[in-house]
């Protein structure tokens, strides 16, 4: 495994990094609790140290099973990632979408951020993850009902009793990175990026590799598409959200498949899947520090580690670069 520093913070995380959205079930059509915990032990038996969760995957199930897996590994030997503002309990602050949780019921979510609201959070994440620390503490998403100094106000806070080691923000712009700066030092900026979904690349990356913040590339095999498994016709579980999504559309799963089969070459040649020569490719492109990959099993969780192993010159990156540059989505 390769490791790398976060920002200008003193942690140290796996270049590959375990994701726990999938884990937790929610969006995703269930989740089998055994083969999660497995999942987890053995990214870390792959050398994987870092674990990303949060409180909505599943309502607090994904940070359940973080804590299950973790007991017994010595808690300085993994990096707990986990994330606040997101909420299902109550209304208050800027309502984000409906949903349903795990056993079908209708919830709210609503992006919260409060000072007392983030405290509660920390410790409500602190009891499920099992642990008296979190490593790196994020922001979800904004909160435009809750000024972003105050928020930080109470992660400053929770940095200063030891509770958390370092601040992050997920889905942030650089102005908003800017504000929460003002009231302490952010560590990353945790962010969808992969090869289909580039966006950052034009405001974000440039910002934090200036002002040396982290990226936490978040669905970097774009939930499942970029694995070359998901075909026209493909039919999705119940509860599974990706139909509705750009990425999912049939001319679009026809398109990214015949880029797919352009670069399947290559990664064969390095005895290789696609989703490893993906994975590789993420961590490649400047200032992504970690790409984010869920597992639901051990088998998965191997595979996405190995991705490391992969050794891209300059001239192979140059080639992806070329068919995905020609790939136009609908």
């Amino acid at each position: 495994m390769e490791y790398r520093q976060l920002g200008q913070s003193d942690l140290q995380v796996s270049a590959i990094t375990f994701g726990a959205w999938a884990i937790g079930g929610w969006m995703w059509g269930g989740t089998e609790r055994k083969d999660a915990r497995e999942a987890i032990r053995a990214s870390i038996d792959q050398g994987v140290t870092s674990i990303d969760t949060a409180p909505i995957y599943g309502m607090g199930t994904s940070e359940e099973i973080v804590g299950e897996a973790l007991e017994g590994i010595a808690r300085d030997k993994v990096q707990v990632l986990t994330k606040f503002g997101l909420t299902w309990e109550g209304s208050k602050g800027q309502f984000y979408f409906k949903s349903k949780d795990n056993s079908n019921k209708d919830i709210d979510i609503y992006k919260y951020a409060g000072k007392e609201h983030v405290i509660k959070e920390c410790e409500d994440s602190l009891r499920r993850l099992r642990t008296d620390y979190i490593d790196l503490y994020q922001i979800h998403w904004a909160d435009e009902t809750t000024p972003i100094e105050e928020t930080f106000e109470a992660v400053l806070r929770l940095q200063e009793q030891g509770k958390i080691r370092a601040a992050g923000v997920c889905n942030y712009n650089a102005a908003q990175m800017e504000r929460a700066e003002s009231v302490l030092s952010l560590a990353s900026n945790q962010v969808p990026f992969s090869m289909v979904e580039r966006t950052i690349e034009k405001e974000l990356v440039p910002y934090c590799i200036e002002n040396k913040k982290g990226i936490l590339a978040y669905s970097p095999l774009q939930r499942g598409i970029l694995t070359g498994k998901i075909k026209p016709g493909h039919q999705f579980g119940e509860g599974d959200h990706r139909p509705g999504t750009k990425f999912y559309q049939p001319d679009n799963i026809a398109r990214i498949n015949a880029f797919l089969g352009l670069i399947k070459p290559l990664a064969e040649t390095k005895n290789a899947t696609l989703a490893q020569l993906v994975i590789r490719w993420t961590i490649e492109r400047p200032g992504i520090t970690v790409a984010l990959v869920g597992a639901r099993d051990a088998g998965q969780a191997v595979q996405n580690a190995k991705a490391i192993d992969i050794k891209l010159a300059p001239e192979e990156i140059d080639f992806i670069n070329k068919h995905l540059h020609a790939l136009t989505l609908v």
